[in-house]
């Protein structure tokens, strides 16, 4: 294939037929291949059509570029609809012919039948390749910031560890904690105020009724987009709830990969997290995210990332007081 500006290519859905291409590409490009992440984003944009959109590139029957991204509706408070461009990439042999930016406008194209007002991404600040390409397809660095934090083996940490003063009653649930420390015989751990459990199908109506009492709409469609996300698009489940006297009180949404924006390395991302105004101030969060740590630490899982609006600064505050501090990537986003 000759990189001529005038070759005609056809820009059409991904289809399970081009796996293999699209791991070859981005094998090329990142020097490893993600052959189980980019099947499990596949099996997922072709499970769920009306949540993602995914578009090859093609040239003369030949794979040659592609991008794959999911529809935003409403993580942690977003007032409007997004497309996350979660991964793009060209084949080297054809590179600045405008492959690219044709993927770009296609996924444009389609947030716009979907009502989406921007795509969002994101990228590691050293990046560079990524950042110039980010620059010369209009993106712009967003508002939004990321935050992560080291899982070091689950080890304790009292910022988000120690328990807060708890109500009389809501003391632990009946789940065998295995991430907690030895003998600990004197303070009760965060994790303990709560029965906090993997997050289950039937648990759809609960979450939605707490994200109502919340956002004060009814994102019942939403939730469980998410929650199908975070049984089955994930390598590893991390998705809980909490509960008090057998009801659930809150909830966080989680998935575990190796891929997402090009991660080498394994890291879980927080998407949503939730709790029942009327059980707020009683360790719930912190409840949900000192039990989530305990189980990445077992999984050998590295690092927790996550992405706020800079507006929310109670979101931010909690998170900073459980360990979080600004990570090494950057926000960008694009307008539709």
């Amino acid at each position: 294939m000759n990189a001529t500006a005038d070759r005609k290519i056809d820009i059409r859905a991904l289809t399970r037929q081009d796996l293999n291409a699209v791991v070859a590409i981005d094998a090329a490009i990142g020097g490893h291949s993600r052959r189980d992440y980019i099947e499990r984003r596949l099996a997922a944009a072709l499970r769920e059509p009306a949540l993602h959109a995914q578009f090859a590139a093609v040239d003369d029957d030949t794979v040659v570029g592609y991008a794959l991204a999911r529809l935003l509706a409403g993580e942690f408070g977003r007032p409007h609809p997004g497309l996350r461009i979660e991964i793009v990439g060209v084949d080297d042999k054809v590179r600045g012919v405008g492959i690219g930016a044709q993927l770009v406008q296609a996924l444009t194209s389609y947030g716009r039948k979907q009502g989406a007002t921007e795509l969002h991404t994101s990228a590691a600040w050293n990046d560079h390749d990524m950042l110039r390409w980010f620059d010369a397809m209009g993106f712009a660095l967003a508002a939004d910031r990321w935050l992560e934090c080291q899982v070091e083996g689950g080890a304790y940490q009292a910022s988000r560890d120690e328990a807060v003063g708890a109500p009389e009653g809501s003391g632990p649930g009946s789940e065998i904690d295995y991430g907690a420390p030895g003998d600990n015989d004197f303070e009760k751990l965060s994790r303990d105020s709560a029965d906090v459990r993997s997050m289950k199908p039937q648990d759809l109506q609960e979450i939605a009724r707490i994200d109502r009492a919340i956002s004060g709409r009814d994102r019942t469609e939403y939730i469980q987009g998410k929650l199908a996300e975070a049984m089955n698009d994930s390598a590893i489940r991390v998705s809980m709830t909490a509960r008090l006297d057998g009801a659930i009180v809150g909830y966080l949404m989680a998935r575990a990969d190796i891929g997402d924006f090009g991660r080498t390395e394994s890291a879980a991302v927080i998407d949503t997290v939730g709790v029942d105004p009327e059980y707020q101030h009683r360790g719930i969060g912190r409840a949900l995210l000192s039990q989530l740590f305990a189980n990445l630490g077992a999984l050998r899982v590295e690092r927790v990332e996550t992405s706020t609006a800079p507006r929310d600064q109670v979101l931010l505050g909690f998170l900073f007081d459980a360990g979080f501090k600004p990570a090494q990537r950057l926000a960008f986003t694009r307008t539709i």
